[in-house]
């Protein structure tokens, strides 16, 4: 049996990750006024992208390397 379990987490933080980082690349800035103007969707949806896309990098190599 040949599961990489590094193949769904990559998805799975990559499609949050992007979800996230639209969200808030696209919302209002007025509600982040409280956390002193840091939006931190985007930048943990950019942080979380990055680490899906590691996933599915790392998963794919070792795929191709018998």
């Amino acid at each position: 049996m040949n599961f990489d379990l590094r193949l769904p987490i990559g998805l799975l933080f990559s499609i949050f990750g992007l979800v996230l980082t639209v969200f808030g690349a696209l919302s209002d800035k007025a509600i982040y006024e409280k956390s002193l103007g840091i939006n931190i969707n985007l930048i943990w949806g950019l942080v979380q992208l990055t680490f899906g896309a590691l996933m599915l990098f790392l998963a794919l190599r070792a795929n191709k390397n018998p």
